[in-house]
């Protein structure tokens, strides 16, 4: 069974996100938190991943930084996580570019709305 955790402020992404994962992957558990934070909070207890999905702008209390910018980074400091597949999904215009510095995978939410085909792609289903 996959464990996935999806982090989004907006419940409709949230929904949207579990409803894909849902389609993907037969066998899934599906844990979902409405910020960095509180994803951090989850990380802390020890869970296990095999996917993590992260919006980019959430709350605002990572300053400069983006919430899942800074959550990415803290994911990164935990061993448990590296073979964890890290996914940015977010509405931002430079959401592509922050991945990228980030060294995880991105899916812009105006192709996630449109093709499903992206998130085969990301999770190597094609």
């Amino acid at each position: 069974m996959k464990r996935v955790l999806i982090v989004d402020d907006v419940n409709g992404w949230v929904k949207f996100n579990s409803d894909v994962i849902k389609e993907l992957f037969k066998d899934v558990e599906i844990v979902t938190a409405n910020s960095a934070s509180e994803a951090y909070d989850i990380l802390l207890q020890g869970m296990d991943f095999d996917i993590i999905m992260t919006d980019l702008q959430m709350e605002e209390s990572f300053f400069p930084k983006q919430a899942g910018e800074w959550l990415v980074e803290q994911i990164k400091t935990f061993d448990r996580y590296n073979n964890t597949k890290v996914v940015m999904i977010s509405a931002s215009y430079n959401i592509r570019q922050v991945a990228n510095s980030l060294g995880v995978e991105c899916i812009p939410k105006s192709t996630a709305l449109k093709c499903m085909s992206a998130y085969k792609e990301i999770f190597d289903l094609c």
